[in-house]
């Protein structure tokens, strides 16, 4: 143990991490805990949720080596010089990158898109034991948990702001529209239940697993599709009184999965690419449908500080309840099995406890 100076406590000298190398390696390391400078933090990492963007094979392969995790949840062991906003002790929420709050994008609300945001990051990431958080993240989106909040709980902040994002910044949903969201996932699932929050009239899903399709209609869904049995268009139109969907959310990185989103949109709807597709796997859509139904298809990339202040405040009044949607937790040794379960689609939501 060695005293960290300018904070008064205690840390370990080292911690264990889960860094991935490739695909499928995966490998449990030691190494040193980081040390606060000024304006920074060091937080001991409680739980983080496993995102399906981490399953995504050739998006986490490019960044390796890496430790992944950007949904933790912890609480804060020590502090720098001139911290001001939390204190050793404080429970929080950690976003894994914020922005300047005053470039262009950011006037604009594209928060994923300010230099600032892309550049800064929790250091070494989630999954481990303590993430060093700069002082940018910890002065404008590092946010204090509820006392009556648990951490897995807490480890869903990030992904609901970002489906706060989809659907109201980037899908534009406005009171009494109908939403139809392809592929219901755990993202999936809590786009259902924001778009009741957020006032939507009439909610679909289509997904091909029935406990999925089940819980979609306890989150909201007013109807469910098995792609794999019914035609999904015309589902949506029946449910909407032949129109479409006024917005659409397609979750899975899937060609096909945008272009039955497109089909399910109502004249003049909106279609919301959630997730990226392969770098090299091409989008061939007829254009000229877009045209004359006048359909818009766009994208949404993660989430803002005010995006995530609405997700937790949701989540402590328990207007959303996330527990349904865990079906795995482990340590740090159970991360690759973890990401081969969502590759797999099995389960939801895996949360993994570093400490553990």
């Amino acid at each position: 143990m060695s005293r960290v100076p300018d904070c008064g406590r205690e840390l370990p000298d080292t911690m264990r991490v889960a860094r991935l190398y490739a695909w499928g390696d995966v490998r449990v390391e030691t190494m040193p805990v980081p040390r606060p400078g000024p304006g920074q933090a060091v937080v001991r990492i409680e739980a983080c949720g496993i995102c399906g963007s981490d399953s995504l094979d050739w998006y986490v392969n490019r960044k390796a080596p890496v430790v992944l995790g950007h949904e933790p949840a912890g609480i804060v062991a020590a502090i720098g010089e001139d911290v001001q906003t939390v204190r050793v002790g404080d429970r929080v929420f950690v976003h894994h990158h914020a922005p300047c709050g005053d470039c262009p994008e950011c006037e604009r609300r594209l928060w994923s898109n300010c230099r600032v945001w892309r550049a800064s990051r929790i250091e070494p990431g989630g999954l481990a034991e303590y993430a060093l958080v700069p002082a940018g993240i910890l002065k404008a989106d590092t946010l204090r948990l509820p006392d009556t909040m648990d951490f897995d709980t807490a480890t869903f902040i990030e992904p609901a702001a970002c489906c706060l994002r989809a659907l109201q910044r980037r899908g534009g949903l406005r009171t009494g529209e109908s939403v139809h969201v392809v592929g219901l996932g755990a993202m999936g699932l809590l786009m259902t239940r924001i778009a009741r929050l957020l006032g939507a009239s009439v909610v679909t899903g289509a997904d091909y697993l029935g406990p999925r399709r089940e819980l979609a209609a306890r989150y909201g869904a007013d109807a469910v599709v098995d792609p794999a049995a019914d035609d999904v268009a015309d589902v949506v139109a029946r449910a909407t009184q032949g129109r479409g969907a006024d917005l659409v959310i397609v979750c899975p990185g899937d060609p096909r999965a945008v272009l039955a989103g497109v089909d399910a949109a109502a004249p003049g709807g909106r279609v919301i690419c959630f997730t990226p597709l392969p770098p090299d796997v091409p989008l061939t859509l007829d254009q000229s449908d877009l045209y004359f139904r006048e359909i818009t298809l766009t994208q949404s990339y993660s989430c803002g500080p005010d995006e995530t202040r609405q997700s937790l405040a949701w989540l402590a009044s328990g207007e959303i309840d996330p527990v349904p949607l865990i079906t795995s937790v482990g340590g740090l040794g159970d991360v690759t099995a973890a990401l081969e379960r969502t590759l797999a689609k099995q389960g939801i939501k895996t949360i993994i406890r570093p400490g553990s």
